[in-house]
C-alpha cells in the first residue's frame, strides 16, 4: 500500500535527515515567540520511511486500543476473531494509503508500543521529496514551512500542561466504547433506512465509525473535532503567519496543500474511514481562529488553553462569539 518513490532512501533523504534538527529548533523559537507556549527540553527528529511511519504507528494504535482488544478477546464464538481481523486489515491498508500523503507527525499525542511516551517529530521524507519536485518547491523553505506545523503542535501539547491527558482522555473513551454489542446492526439498520426515507447523507463525515456509533460516543467524537479543529486551526494559522514573514514561497505552498486536501479523487476513501471530518478541522478550526481575532484579539486566544473547560465545543467552533462570551 504505501508505493515505491525512486528518491527515498537517497542521498537526497540523508541530507534532508542532517538539516531537519535545526530546521525544527529554528520553528520551535519562531512558534514560542508567536503563541507565547514553551515547551521544556529539545525535541527527537527524525526522517523515515514511509514503512516506518506505518510501524510507528501501528504501534501506538496497538497501545491505544489494547482495552478494547482485550473485550474482543474475552467474547467467544468466530465473529471475535472475524473482527479482529477486519479491524487489522482496515488499519493496515488505511495507514499504508496514509504513509503516501503524510508530510510530518509529532509523535507525543500517541504512546509508543514499549508504554513510554515519545518526543519526537517526523517527517516523512518520500513524500517532501516528491511534494518538493511535484510543485518546484524550494525545499529549504517548504521544509521549515512544515516545521513550523509540527513545532506548533508539540507546543500544543507540551506548553499546555493538562492538554495531553485531556486528549488520551478521550481516545480512551472512545476506545471502552468501541467494541459491538449486541442490537448494534439493527440499530444502524434502522437509521440508514430512515436517513434514505429522509434524503439525508446515509455516511457524514466521521465515516463508517460514526454510522456505528452511539450517543454516547457520538458525544465524544463531537468533543474529539473541536478539540482537533482547534488545534489544527491555530496550527495552520500560525504555520502561515509566520512563514508570510519569513517564506518568499509560503502563499504558493498553502494554496497547494488546500488544493491537495480537496483533491475529488480521495473524497470518497476520505469519507469512508472518517478522515474527512479531519480535513474539515483545518478549514473550522482557522475560521474559528479568524473569528475569534475579528470580535476580539489573538491573545483572547490564550483563554482555550488555561483549562478544559474553557476549550471550544463544537458549536462555539462554528460560532466564536459564542466561545468569547462563555469564557469572558
Amino acid at each position: 500500500m504505501t508505493g515505491r518513490y525512486p528518491l527515498a532512501g537517497t542521498y537526497h533523504e540523508a541530507r534532508f535527515a542532517l538539516q531537519a534538527p535545526q530546521l525544527v529548533m529554528r520553528a520551535t523559537t519562531m512558534v514560542e515567540e508567536e503563541t507565547g507556549l514553551h515547551a521544556p527540553g529539545i525535541a527527537e527528529v527524525a526522517v523515515v520511511s514511509r514503512r516506518e511511519w506505518v510501524e510507528a504507528n501501528i504501534g501506538s494504535f496497538s497501545a491505544l486500543v489494547k482495552p478494547a482488544e482485550e473485550r474482543l478477546a474475552a467474547q467467544k464464538g468466530i465473529g471475535a476473531k472475524i473482527a479482529a481481523k477486519i479491524t487489522a486489515a482496515e488499519l493496515g491498508a488505511v495507514l499504508g494509503l496514509l504513509s503516501r500523503r503524510v508530510l510530518g507527525q509529532y509523535e507525543l499525542v500517541l504512546p509508543r508500543a514499549d508504554g513510554s511516551d515519545g518526543d519526537t517529530v517526523m517527517f516523512v521524507g518520500a513524500n517532501i521529496l516528491a511534494m518538493e519536485r511535484q510543485h518546484e518547491f524550494r525545499p529549504q523553505e517548504f521544509r521549515f514551512w512544515v516545521a513550523l506545523h509540527e513545532a506548533t503542535h508539540r507546543l500544543q501539547f507540551l506548553g499546555v500542561p493538562w492538554m495531553k491527558e485531556y486528549f488520551l482522555g478521550l481516545v480512551n473513551e472512545l476506545v471502552a466504547a468501541s467494541v459491538p454489542e449486541k442490537g448494534t446492526l439493527s440499530r444502524v439498520a434502522g437509521d440508514l433506512a430512515t436517513a434514505a426515507r429522509s434524503g439525508e447523507p446515509i455516511m457524514d463525515e466521521t465515516g463508517l465509525f460514526g454510522v456505528f456509533a452511539t450517543s454516547t460516543q457520538r458525544d465524544v467524537i463531537d468533543r474529539v473535532q473541536a478539540l482537533m479543529s482547534l488545534l489544527e486551526g491555530h496550527g495552520h494559522v500560525v504555520m502561515d503567519r509566520v512563514g508570510a514573514r519569513e517564506l518568499v514561497t509560503q502563499e504558493r505552498m498553502s494554496q497547494v496543500l488546500k488544493e491537495r486536501r480537496q483533491d475529488p479523487r480521495t473524497a470518497m476513501f476520505m469519507r469512508l474511514v472518517g478522515l474527512e471530518m479531519k480535513m474539515r478541522q483545518y478549514d473550522d478550526g482557522a475560521k474559528f481562529i479568524a473569528g475569534v481575532e475579528r470580535h476580539a484579539d489573538w491573545a483572547s486566544l490564550n483563554k482555550a488553553w488555561e483549562s478544559p473547560a474553557n476549550l471550544p465545543t463544537l458549536d462555539e467552533i462554528k460560532n466564536p462569539v459564542l466561545w468569547l462570551e462563555r469564557v469572558g
